[in-house]
């Protein structure tokens, strides 16, 4: 037979009862009788008897002094109620800064979280201090402070909740916890990895305005402490201050306390991980240009395989990154142009291979050139000489006809002005000229000049676009 919901509710309150007996020899004998099938009201009162039972046997277990202090204490309500806000001081100990995300934008921290108030319903005679469970602080009033852009956080309780409660004789009150806390940081990353992030940890009053509780930190810059010693993977600690506000909502003004601190990355370790990489990428793509025009399988092996390695390195620098954002960062800058640079290797061979094509006796041409050359300058020579010479002879018969000429001059015929249509055709015909100069300058007589002008302007380019790179983001 299945026993009824009564049977079983007055099985488990005689064994209830049993428990309690032997914590408090001195129950009424009347309720160990009520053992026996009871009535729902009889039931009723037995239960609450046990409750009454436990509250007093709990209040008998608290030393007189806290007894005295609990007498008419009530915990709802604030200290100083009706006679202004109650000054509330706090101080942090970082314990440590766990990780730092760039991809989510927070940072999560273990602090120790000090709270000072004065309660003057606390006051006793003495003078020591009480330090009390932690589990008793659910029978006293407590700020409700919180964290401001805090994402989760959580109080440790191995072994136990980590609280402090400390009641000095003045009515002083110390509570402190220890908290893991993952808060929102909104980071800058246009300069990555040369940045700096400057975050903060706000507190804040959640229901008490102004008006009821005022914050202020106990010691000002100095209340945070535990940040000297503090190492971290990847950020150098710069600076760090303190400051006080006051948070305005719709429903008031409450109090607010903000811990700022100042993180510079450390670079090094992404001139170990990027930046050397694809400037040996860069200098490796170089290397084509001392290798024959007519080993064309060798020259594109070197420009196809450095531009797949900087394209893999490239999406590997981004993993660690946020995927969707609007942010050009400098670490995307540099390795834009080490791509740029790379590929253009890779364009140059594709140039000169073109005007090697299209050029007749390619292999003769810097042979055929030099002898044009030397030609010209022997040519040259001639040509100035016998230049000399009748430029001699002529002033020779100027100064002649000059001294020996007797008879009138016959009489000129007078220049016309040119017309405006010749002029037109005169300037169009300069403007045709310099074109086709431009031009000529563009044409490749010789094609392995492409490679001897490469050497020397793609190493010029680079470096000097890499002391305008740094210098912009290390010092601006």
């Amino acid at each position: 037979m299945i026993p009824s919901s009564r049977q079983l509710a007055s099985t488990w309150t005689c064994k209830r009862l049993n428990d309690f007996k032997i914590q408090t020899p001195a129950l009424p004998a009347a309720i160990m009788r009520s053992c026996s099938p009871p009535g729902p009201l009889v039931f009723i009162l037995i239960v609450s008897r046990i409750l009454e039972g436990s509250g007093s046997s709990a209040e008998e277990l608290l030393p007189p002094t806290i007894q005295n202090l609990m007498k008419g204490y009530n915990k709802y309500l604030r200290p100083f109620f009706g006679n202004g806000p109650v000054a509330v001081g706090m101080s942090l100990d970082i314990a440590s800064i766990d990780t730092i995300s760039e991809i989510n934008m927070d940072y999560t921290a273990t602090i120790f979280l000090r709270q000072r108030w004065t309660d003057e319903r606390l006051c006793f005679d003495g003078n020591k201090s009480l330090s009390l469970d932690g589990r008793l602080v659910e029978l006293l009033w407590v700020p409700d402070t919180f964290i401001v852009d805090s994402k989760k956080s959580f109080l440790h309780d191995i072994t136990v909740e980590n609280r402090l409660i400390r009641i000095f004789p003045n009515g002083t009150v110390l509570y402190a916890l220890r908290i893991t806390t993952t808060v929102a940081c909104s980071m800058d990353l246009t300069k990555y990895p040369m940045d700096k992030q400057t975050c903060t940890l706000q507190l804040e009053s959640w229901g008490y305005n102004v008006k009821d509780v005022v914050f202020y930190w106990t010691r000002g810059n100095q209340s945070v402490s535990g940040l000297d010693t503090l190492q971290l993977a990847q950020y150098t600690l710069e600076d760090y201050y303190t400051s006080e506000s006051e948070a305005v909502y719709e429903t008031g003004n409450y109090p607010k306390l903000i811990f700022h601190f100042q993180l510079r990355r450390s670079i090094l370790y992404f001139i170990l991980e990027t930046y050397v990489p694809s400037s040996a990428l860069v200098v490796l793509s170089w290397v084509s240009f001392w290798i024959s025009q007519s080993s064309v399988p060798a020259r594109i092996c070197i420009g196809v395989t450095t531009v797949l390695t900087m394209t893999t390195l490239m999406m590997g620098a981004r993993t660690s990154l946020p995927n969707a954002n609007c942010f050009i960062k400098a670490i995307d800058v540099y390795l834009g142009i080490c791509f740029s640079f790379i590929f253009g290797a890779l364009i140059e061979y594709a140039v000169a291979h073109f005007c090697t094509l299209h050029q007749p006796n390619a292999a003769n041409a810097y042979m055929y050139g030099q002898e044009m050359q030397e030609r010209e300058d022997e040519m040259n020579g001639i040509v100035t000489s016998i230049g000399s010479r009748a430029l001699r002879a002529r002033r020779r018969e100027e100064i002649l006809s000059r001294a020996g000429s007797v008879g009138s001059s016959a009489p000129q015929k007078e220049e016309k002005p040119a017309s405006p249509a010749r002029g037109a055709c005169g300037r169009s015909l300069r403007v045709a000229r310099r074109v086709a100069r431009v031009l000529n300058c563009c044409h490749v007589e010789n094609p392995h000049y492409i490679d001897n002008y490469s050497r020397l302007t793609f190493p010029l380019s680079f470096i000097f676009i890499n002391l305008l790179y740094w210098t912009y983001y290390l010092y601006f």
